[in-house]
């Protein structure tokens, strides 16, 4: 398995807890047939969302690393 495919599987990773946290958020307060349905703790949440940022960021600075590593060998036989 080659770093960008690992980088490009942590980024899905990042999205899945970036939409669960939201959805999480989204949710809070719904109330159906006169009854609350979730309580969420959105100091929690906001610290996935969080997370998720940052693993955004990590996972596409391993790309550009990625792909500067493989412009080096091109460089040197030009």
């Amino acid at each position: 398995m080659d770093i960008s495919s690992i980088a490009l599987q942590g980024l899905e990773q990042a999205s899945t807890q970036l939409d669960a946290a939201a959805s999480c958020i989204a949710g809070a307060g719904a109330v159906q047939y006169g009854v609350a349905l979730d309580t969420v703790s959105v100091s929690q949440e906001l610290v996935a969302l969080m997370t998720a940022q940052s693993l955004f960021a990590a996972n596409i600075n391993v790309l550009k690393t990625a792909d500067q590593a493989q412009q080096s060998p091109l460089n040197i036989l030009a």
